[in-house]
């Protein structure tokens, strides 16, 4: 059940509980009363209970990333507290921020009403969300799949290691990881602009005007795409009251490579109305001509700049400029672009054309699905002129661009030039007009006629106008198109006289439309009486120069007579699907009309388009397997080559998605039963001959092919199968084996004096995997391991190939580890062995390790899948007998050489990066994860010699050190980091009973031993396991799944420790410190544990030497860092104390037993004041008391010089940030009366170097002297001076001696001379049990710190200072 609301019960046994809190019910009394009390606080959910027991979970039965987000709220609203508490202003709004997104975002998904693409993304942004918000609160980044939490227990470390670092990259931002199934190529990602019109402000048009959108490539001077048509009445508005807010379109399919063109937006403004705007004697008023008004331009450079971010839309507006002359008008845009200022005006204000634009990426129907508000606006979608990057199977289009481009007209006998107008039909063979099969522009819906604008008194006009003509499939044979060219009078009538016209038909007599080229036609005269009612009679005349050529027997008296000086210029772009302009393709097609010339056109196959071929993919392959069985001997050749030719063609990104049409193909419409001999045939041919010729191109795309060519193979011999019931099934099989003979023979070749061979070979590996799930569908899964296993095996090694080749083939494997055949028990069983040879001598040589380390992966994810289903305990022993120690030495290589190239250039070798030691870690981890104890058992009992065990268990256990040493998994990667340690801890209690069989008594090896105590001591010390740390809700699930490890480990230490028996000596004092650094962790249980070895050692120690001194400095040493490093506490010095004297009264020992802990004991006690006065906020007298009384212990209690020197320095110091100089100089005293003036070398301490006892105290003198003259107190140096005088007499230093003197004079003069103010001290007693024991006496305190420190010591401590002044 969930808490809805906060509760606080007046009986004391009811639980207090916050809203949000999860309460497991397990029993409710019946009762109306108290069932209406229990149903306001909480919501009654159906859960699951987990690891029953005492650490149990209830888990609600809901969608695992609601349960996620709600338990990361809770966990984040007690941060983000702190947050504001700690003044971490910016983060706290962020995280408030993005804590209320996610609330919104959590209550869209409980709802429940979102499809499933909306569900997806909802989930996508929460994911980003939660690791946004962890990765910046300092938490752990949860590994995903699919957007949930994944379980390390259901997925091997390789994929859990690979799942984290996803995380990882995904919250850097960097580029996205593809996989990339076969030999598939990146798919190009579509461009969407949608552009919507706001308004039109102008001043200078009272007529209704039409405004055209395209997109213009300056470079290649040409429109790239379909126009957007807006009708606009006179004021500016849309024309049809319906279009308000909704003249927008959408520009399609725009690649990357286009928007890296010179593009421009370019709008053309063409008004209805008079023929002069500004004389309205030109034609009457109820005459409409359409008129060029104007031009604007828009650089799609300064557009990108504007926009940053997808989806973002920002407004444009456009300047509106007229053009001088109208024979210009055809290149308005490029005057523009060009800013040739003399061929166009200037508009006489800023406004013009507003729009809006926003860029859009992706496929269009998962825009369609995103942007549903802006499609429901009665979106225009513009399409790109020709077909996009990617052309999608279901893609049909059949339009035909026409472009009127110019005219060349007679004046006929007029005095002015005309106005002319064009008016284009499209008509049907039977001479009926095609209803709707003219467009101006997207936006608008189709007409039947189209009339160009008009150019005032120009016979050569230049329109460049285009339209689309969408014209039916099935009615474009036999339909042709007419242009009617009339005079357009600016007389009182207003006639539109027709003065000739042209037509063109729209495919040739071949079969083949229109090219895509400019056509010049010819015109015939004709008058406003003629009748075109019979369309025979024109379609028989020439239509331009080509169609003249072709029949020159014209009759004399024809209905229409050309005129030889008109000519009319169009040009045609086809983007069909359905219909095409190559010759080749039709002759293919056709083949039967002319089989003479079948090798001819099969020859020149390659020379047609991909797009074309892909249109009439299904025609040609039926074309060419009908030639296949007509003449296989004849045509077979020719007919392989084709088809590897249109295979590979699909390999095109552009084309790639016509795979499954390809598919579709074979699967259901493929009819050649007897196509799979002659394709086994040349195919084996192919091969058979790549040892014998130089070029060898054709065999490599032969090679390419190899997926698909298997796919027709075995879909061929289904069908002959079918039809003869089996037929010659011991033939095929032959002729398979006898292929897979002549694949191996290619790759058994030495290609390193061939380069083309390389090539060959590198083909067949890259298509090879493609091929398995052909073979399953005739062969069993052992019969297709066995020709696979061949296969790779035949492979040469590592030595016999260069590099390159190399890659290749561990590619080809890694393909094989990944493919539905590896995944079957019965055949990994067979194909294992030969991989992890390939792998094991890549290993061997540390060649392509980026690349082994992720078929391993794979491997080991497949193994963890099948071994939840099945036993995977042979397959796990094949992996631990090949890969085991080649594993672990090639760990130790590489976090070798990491090492130590960080370490000495600073550079990283680009076979040692973290990703790759990472990887091999984690491949390691999973193989010591799925081992059992058999495992462990075969591999310890399998080694040859003692020296072979030990050799093994030395790499192991070093590799596990260095995975606690060296940073290979960062700190937020928390759960890579407890899984690693419980392998580890797992591992360690399988190995130590073999290091106790064959390690000890007489065979006893220290190297072994303490490598072994050197991973325990580190493995407990590891920051990641110490759990005091961690919040309680992240303590609660560490122990929850893997309990205390540290407790574990110890237990491990301890028992192999007790098992050393009279080994144990080698081990003292040397383990001292690293088992006391154990002691000191902050877990009962440890301690309870290791301090028990103490007594162990000082008993041994005692029985070796008679006394355990040795054990006591070693002791008093380690404590003493630990303790100022931050370890230990008073608990910690009551269990040693404790443990030990309860040990040692039973010791003859006893009496120096007890004076050791009692020593130790406050020792411990000592530094941990120390430590506490030493804390940054604490007064300067009392860390000088906490030195001073540590030092004196040393000096008094233990007699450990080297300990009480230390810490002289260390209270010199304190005073020297005090700037107490004659304290510091009285310290310092402390070392100087220590030393003797004698030439005993002495070594380098602290900072002082290797030098001889004189020297050391000459140079400490001098320090001495410069403190005292620096705190003034000259009295005390005048006796060192005369010591130093003494000793550089004595030495006949007169050099050193005159610099003595002379220091020894200004001292006098110093005194004399100086003014100095007596210092004031007063007699402070500290008494309270809260003060440390060294301040609960009496002390003096100077002045100027007095006030400080009764106030900070009595506001702390709450006890009394009684103060009496010192005069």
């Amino acid at each position: 059940q969930w808490m809805i609301c906060n509760f606080r019960s007046a009986i004391c046994q009811a639980l207090v509980l916050e809203i949000g809190e999860t309460v497991q019910i397990l029993e409710k009394s019946e009762g109306k009363s108290s069932q209406i009390s229990y149903l306001l606080y909480v919501h009654l959910k159906k859960s699951t209970v987990t690891n029953r027991g005492l650490c149990e979970t209830v888990v609600p039965l809901e969608d695992p990333i609601i349960t996620e987000t709600t338990s990361t709220l809770q966990e984040w609203g007690v941060l983000w507290k702190q947050l504001y508490v700690k003044h971490k202003v910016d983060l706290f709004h962020k995280l408030r921020h993005v804590m209320n997104e996610l609330i919104d975002l959590r209550r869209q998904l409980i709802q429940g009403h979102l499809a499933q693409d909306q569900t997806r993304e909802i989930k996508r942004h929460i994911t980003v969300r939660l690791d946004w918000g962890n990765e910046h609160l300092g938490l752990d980044l949860v590994p995903r799949k699919e957007f949930e939490m994944v379980d390390p227990e259901q997925i091997s470390v390789s994929e859990l290691y690979k799942l984290v670092g996803w995380v990882v990259l995904f919250l850097n931002q960097c580029m996205l990881l593809r996989q990339r199934h076969g030999d598939g190529c990146r798919v190009p990602v579509s461009h969407h602009l949608f552009i919507n019109l706001k308004s039109f402000t102008y001043n200078s048009i009272s007529e209704d005007a039409d405004v055209f959108f395209s997109l213009y490539d300056t470079r290649e001077a040409k429109q790239i795409s379909e126009k957007f048509m807006v009708k606009l009445n006179k004021n500016g508005g849309p024309k049809n009251p319906e279009k308000v807010d909704r003249l927008c379109a959408l520009f399609t399919d725009l690649s990357s490579k286009d928007l890296k063109r010179d593009l421009y937006i370019v709008a053309h403004v063409i008004r209805t109305g008079r023929m002069l705007l500004n004389d309205s004697k030109k034609g009457p008023p109820h005459v409409q001509y359409r008129r060029p008004y104007g031009c604007a331009v828009l650089a799609m450079s300064d557009v990108f700049h504007t926009i940053t971010d997808l989806k973002e839309e920002k407004d444009f507006v456009l300047k509106v400029y007229t053009c001088n002359n109208e024979n210009e008008w055809y290149q308005i845009h490029e005057n523009i672009i060009r800013k040739s200022n003399t061929k166009y005006s200037a508009p006489s204000t800023n406004y013009g054309l507003i729009i809006s634009l926003q860029l859009l990426r992706g496929e269009l129907e998962q825009i369609r699905r995103e942007n549903q508000a802006v499609f429901n606006r009665a979106l225009a979608l513009t399409r790109k002129l020709g077909f996009p990057d990617v052309i999608l199977p279901g893609d049909t289009r059949n339009d035909l661009y026409l472009t009127l481009e110019r005219g060349e007209f007679e004046r006929g006998g007029k005095s002015v030039q005309k106005n002319i107008e064009v008016t284009l039909y499209v008509l049907y063979a039977d001479g009926d007009t095609l209803k709707d099969c003219i467009s101006l522009g997207s936006g608008e819906p189709n007409t039947s006629e189209y009339r160009s604008f008009v150019l005032y008194h120009n016979n050569s006009p230049r329109w460049s106008e285009m339209v689309k003509l969408p014209i039916p499939i099935d009615r474009f044979r036999g339909s042709h198109l007419r242009f009617e060219f009339r005079h357009c009078s600016t007389k009182d009538k207003g006639e539109k006289k027709l003065f000739g016209f042209a037509f063109t038909p729209l495919m040739r007599e071949d079969g083949t439309t229109l090219s895509d080229e400019s056509h010049e036609l010819y015109v015939y005269k004709c008058d406003e009486n003629a009748t075109f009612s019979n369309q025979g009679l024109y379609l028989s005349l020439p239509c331009c120069k080509e169609d003249f050529n072709s029949c020159p027997n014209l009759p004399a008296n024809l209905p229409f007579q050309r005129s030889p000086k008109e000519t009319f210029w169009v040009s045609t772009i086809l983007c069909s699907t359905k219909l095409t302009q190559n010759v080749d393709l039709l002759a293919l097609l056709n083949w039967k009309a002319h089989p003479d010339r079948v090798l001819d056109i099969l020859g020149r196959l390659r020379q047609i388009s991909g797009e074309e071929i892909v249109k009439f993919l299904r025609d040609v392959l039926d074309t060419l397997f009908c030639l296949l069985d007509d003449n296989t001997d004849k045509y077979g050749p020719l007919v392989f080559q084709s088809l590897v030719f249109i295979i590979n063609l699909l390999r095109d990104s552009r084309f790639y998605h016509f795979r499954p049409v390809m598919d579709s193909y074979i699967q259901n419409h493929f009819a050649g039963a007897l196509a799979y001999k002659e394709l086994i045939r040349c195919l084996k041919w192919y091969m058979d001959r790549s040892a014998e010729v130089v070029r060898q191109d054709h065999i490599q795309e032969a090679m390419r092919a190899l997926e698909y060519l298997f796919k027709f193979i075995v879909q061929s011999r289904i069908l002959y199968s079918r039809a003869t019931c089996g037929m010659e099934e011991e033939q095929f099989r032959a002729s398979i084996q006898e292929l897979f003979q002549s694949i191996r023979f290619v790759l058994s070749l030495d290609s390193r004096s061939s380069e083309n061979l390389v090539f060959t070979q590198a083909a067949l590996l890259n298509s090879f995997p493609d091929i398995f799930d052909e073979l399953l569908q005739m062969f069993t899964v052992q019969e297709v391991a066995e020709y696979v296993r061949g296969t790779l095996g035949s492979m040469p090694s590592t030595v016999d190939i260069g590099q390159s080749m190399d890659v290749v083939k561990l590619q080809s494997i890694a393909r094989t580890v990944e493919s539905r055949l590896f995944f079957f028990p019965e055949s990994r069983s067979i194909l294992l062995p030969v991989v992890l040879h390939h792998i094991h001598l890549h290993l061997r040589q540390q060649r392509e390790l980026l690349i082994c380390s992720g078929i391993l992966g794979s491997i080991f994810s497949i193994i963890k899948t099948s071994s939840m289903e099945s036993s995977v305990q042979e397959e796990v022993e094949m992996m631990v007998e090949s890969l085991l120690d080649v594993l672990l030495q090639t760990l130790l290589s590489i976090m070798s050489k990491s090492h130590s190239v960080e370490t000495s250039r600073g550079q990283r070798c680009p076979q040692c990066t973290a990703e790759i030691t990472g990887e091999y870690v984690s491949c390691l981890l999973s193989l010591l994860r799925q081992m059992t104890e058999i495992h462990f058992h075969h591999l310890l009992n399998n080694f040859h010699s003692k020296e072979e065990l030990k050799e093994f268990l030395l790499k192991i256990f070093c590799v596990f050190r260095n995975l606690m040493k060296l940073t290979i998994f960062p700190r937020d990667w928390s759960v890579m980091r407890l899984l690693t340690s419980h392998i580890i801890v797992v591992t360690t209690q399988f190995l130590s009973p073999a290091l106790h069989k064959n390690f000890s008594e007489a065979d006893f090896d220290f190297k072994v031993w303490n490598s072994f105590f050197s991973l325990t001591v580190l493995y407990i010390n590891q920051p990641s396991l110490q759990l005091e740390a961690l919040g309680p809700a992240k303590r609660k699930k560490v122990l929850d799944k893997y309990g205390d490890m540290r407790v574990m480990m110890a237990y491990e230490l301890f028992s192999m420790w007790q098992k050393l028996g009279d080994n144990k000596p080698h081990f003292i004092p040397g383990m001292m410190g690293p088992f006391l650094g154990v002691t000191l962790v902050p877990q009962m249980e440890v301690r309870n544990i290791m301090i028990p070895i103490f007594h162990d050692m000082m008993d041994w120690e005692q029985r070796k030497n008679g006394n355990f001194k040795q054990v006591e400095a070693e002791l008093m040493d380690k404590l003493d860092s630990m303790v100022s490093d931050g370890k230990g506490d008073d608990n910690h010095r009551e269990l040693f104390s404790l443990f030990l004297l309860e040990k040692i009264e039973q010791e003859t020992w006893r009496e120096t037993g007890i004076s050791f802990v009692t020593s130790v004991t406050r020792l411990v006690e000592r530094l941990l004041d120390y430590r506490d006065c030493m804390k940054g906020d604490e007064m300067e007298n009392k860390k000088i008391g906490g030195s001073v009384n540590l030092m004196n212990f040393y000096k008094s209690e233990v007699n450990k010089e080297d300990m009480y020197i230390r810490y002289i320095h260390k209270l010199c110091d304190l005073h020297l940030q005090a700037e107490d100089f004659t304290e510091a100089a009285f310290t310092l005293l402390l070392y100087w009366e220590l030393l003797q003036w004698e030439d005993r070398p002495l070594r380098d301490f602290l900072h002082y170097p290797c030098q001889s006892e004189w020297q050391r105290k000459e140079n400490l003198s001098r320090k001495i002297l410069h403190y005292f003259n620096k705190g003034k107190c000259w009295e005390y140096g005048i006796s060192l001076c005369r010591e130093l005088a003494f000793q550089y007499e004595t030495l006949y230093d007169y050099q050193s001696l005159s610099w003595i003197r002379k220091m020894e004079a200004a001292y006098y003069d110093n005194i004399i001379e100086q003014q100095r103010i007596e210092p004031e001290f007063f007699r402070m007693g500290f008494y309270g049990r809260k003060f440390p024991f060294f301040l609960r006496a009496e002390t003096l305190s100077r002045t100027r710190q007095f006030m400080r420190y009764v106030y900070c010591f009595s506001a702390r401590h709450r006890a009394i200072i009684i103060v009496n002044y010192v005069p």
